[in-house]
């Protein structure tokens, strides 16, 4: 979800206006999702290091967390898809707190699109949280999947984070930024110029065509 300031400053806006327009964009992304079978889908919303924006940007952005999240989550929870929020809560006002506990209570029952915001997330605290948390209750070596397991407690998710197919990054930056590092290690990886604010069906479209050329081989020789 990159390049929502940048979208705006071309315009002459705020980049509170960029972010605005964001979330009309996830709300588009969502529904194609739906319509295309996607089964899993994680927006990265707000990073560990983001923190360190203006405090202006910052307090807008969980405004509108606040703000638009009862009336997504009840657009979500009709059309069958379940809303979780993955990253660190201890540092989240207890407003923004309260709108995410009821948005992911409203949609638990949600079978179409397992939609996940990345928020207050940093894919390396939360890996040296799952190592910290695996030292302190065991004695060996753990296995990938207590690793999993570990992980998905420092996301504050009931069960791991799915591996990772494609990665789409938008806004013209071409790097992962401590983004699900653990489940991106054999993702396909594309990466687009066009601004979150207008990535679209026909984007979305683009992006999958090109996955399905990608040949997966997770270290296998190519099949004849």
């Amino acid at each position: 979800m990159d390049g929502n300031g940048r979208w705006a400053n071309s315009r002459g806006l705020p980049r509170t206006a960029g972010h605005a327009a964001g979330v009309n964009t996830v709300r588009t992304v969502v529904e194609a999702a739906v319509r295309r079978k996607v089964g899993a889908l994680t927006l990265y919303a707000f990073s560990s290091d983001n923190w360190h924006r203006p405090r202006t940007e910052v307090g807008a952005i969980m405004q509108l967390l606040v703000s638009r999240l009862p009336k997504e989550s009840r657009k979500l929870a009709r059309e069958g898809v379940r809303l979780s929020v993955i990253g660190r809560r201890d540092r989240l006002a207890q407003d923004v707190i309260r709108a995410i506990k009821a948005a992911e209570t409203r949609t638990h029952a949600g079978t179409q699109l397992h939609l996940r915001l990345a928020l207050d997330y940093s894919a390396r605290g939360a890996l040296a949280r799952a190592a910290r948390h695996l030292k302190s209750n065991r004695n060996g070596r753990p296995a990938a999947q207590d690793f999993e397991s570990a992980l998905a407690g420092a996301y504050h998710c009931e069960k791991p984070v799915p591996d990772v197919d494609l990665l789409i990054r938008t806004g013209g930056e071409q790097r992962l930024s401590d983004f699900l590092l653990w489940e991106c290690a054999y993702a396909e990886l594309y990466f687009t110029r066009c601004p979150w604010p207008d990535f679209n069906d026909a984007a979305l479209d683009e992006a999958l065509a090109e996955f399905c050329k990608r040949q997966r081989r997770f270290g296998r020789v190519p099949s004849a």
